[in-house]
């Protein structure tokens, strides 16, 4: 691409990297702050279900985010958030509001809107995030 330096080239896609490896932590943590609001608890079954992985899996995983310190586990109990999975979940849900309500307000039909918003909310810089927040009259956490 002419004008473009190796530099901006590196820069660019060390920070799709660095969104792709947040990415599950932020679908894992978001999935079990909405399944301990809808259900009272999250469980490896129900984490498994809704993303339709095995529990090894998931199991996997959730081993990850205790070492991040974002999720707490007990022997045969369900699966907690830290104080720093909860605002990561809580960080996370709200980008995916504010895109998907992006999405909908320039007239993307809802079930796609959700859909794109799922990925794109992994990837949007916090500039970008700010000026869809504008344009939806969202308040950024």
């Amino acid at each position: 691409m002419p004008g473009k330096s190796n530099n901006d080239s590196a820069t660019k896609f060390d920070r799709i990297r660095r969104a792709h490896q947040s990415e599950v932590a932020e679908d894992y943590v978001e999935m079990i702050a909405e399944l301990i609001t809808e259900t009272g608890e999250a469980r490896t079954v129900d984490l498994a279900a809704r993303f339709g992985v095995t529990s090894p899996t998931v199991n996997a995983i959730i081993q990850r985010l205790q070492r991040e310190d974002l999720v707490e586990t007990r022997p045969y109990r369900s699966i907690f958030l830290t104080a720093a999975g909860q605002a990561l979940a809580d960080k996370a849900s709200d980008r995916h509001r504010i895109v998907r309500d992006f999405l909908l307000t320039i007239g993307v039909p809802e079930t796609i809107a959700e859909e794109d918003a799922e990925g794109i909310e992994h990837h949007v810089s916090p500039e970008t995030l700010a000026v869809f927040a504008k344009i939806t009259n969202k308040v950024l956490l």
